[in-house]
């Protein structure tokens, strides 16, 4: 599908059928906003790591002049629907997005809008096998929900457990806007077009850490128990 599309550079990536909220300050963003809130309440997140001077306020915040740079032709983005907008007296406001499909950024789109258009190609994934693709979300199931029981220990939080689709596509998406990674790894698995090629990224980089996190939490357990308490009885030390 080809569309004109309002884009919101942002050094944070976004994963369809994840969510993400956002606070928009700058006045050009806060038009973007009014504009997406009277039309489809959509427009593109696209990946953009802020440089030297340009700044940042709050989650999703985004700063610098009209002459900011910009990603590139060629990046890969999500579309972001609006679910909940919450203004602030000063013209701020807090709102909570929702990842769609993603979109290929084609070209920039001449504007006199203070914010940047683009003409966008979205896509999905390209068909796989079933059979192996239902595999391989089992196994970073198994392996995501050892981190997070993991993490809960660390934590001493008992909310920790996500719950995860049974939907091999949209499994990988959330795992990936899950786990705590640099935005570069984030943008390469949002990169990829294959949801087997996605499952088993996610495997490879769940292995040592749900293994690394299970080492920690059965430390931390012993060491509650003044080194005289066994291992949490859902971590079982990695071997």
């Amino acid at each position: 599908m080809s569309r004109e599309l309002p884009i919101f550079p942002l050094p944070l990536v976004l994963f369809p059928g994840t969510t993400q909220p956002l606070h928009v300050f700058e006045p050009r963003y806060r038009r973007l906003l009014a504009d997406c809130l009277a039309g489809d309440k959509r427009f593109g997140i696209a990946y953009h790591r802020a440089a030297a001077g340009e700044g940042g306020e709050g989650e999703g915040g985004a700063g610098g002049g009209a002459t900011e740079a910009a990603p590139v032709p060629g990046v890969i983005g999500c579309v972001a629907v609006i679910r909940s907008t919450t203004a602030l007296p000063d013209g701020r406001a807090n709102i909570l997005t929702a990842g769609e499909r993603r979109f290929t950024l084609v070209e920039w789109v001449p504007s006199p809008l203070p914010y940047r258009v683009a003409h966008v190609e979205e896509f999905d994934d390209e068909p796989v096998d079933e059979t192996e693709a239902a595999a391989l979300a089992a196994e970073v199931r198994q392996d995501f929900g050892r981190l997070t029981r993991a993490l809960a220990v660390l934590t001493d939080r008992d909310d920790q457990e996500t719950e995860l689709s049974t939907e091999p596509l949209l499994l990988s998406f959330q795992v990936a806007a899950a786990l705590e990674l640099e935005p570069d790894a984030k943008q390469a698995l949002l990169t990829l077009r294959n949801t087997a090629d996605r499952l088993r990224r996610l495997a490879a980089l769940l292995v040592p850490l749900s293994a690394d996190a299970e080492r920690r939490a059965v430390v931390r357990q012993r060491a509650r128990g003044n080194g005289r308490g066994g291992a949490h009885p859902q971590i079982e030390p990695a071997a």
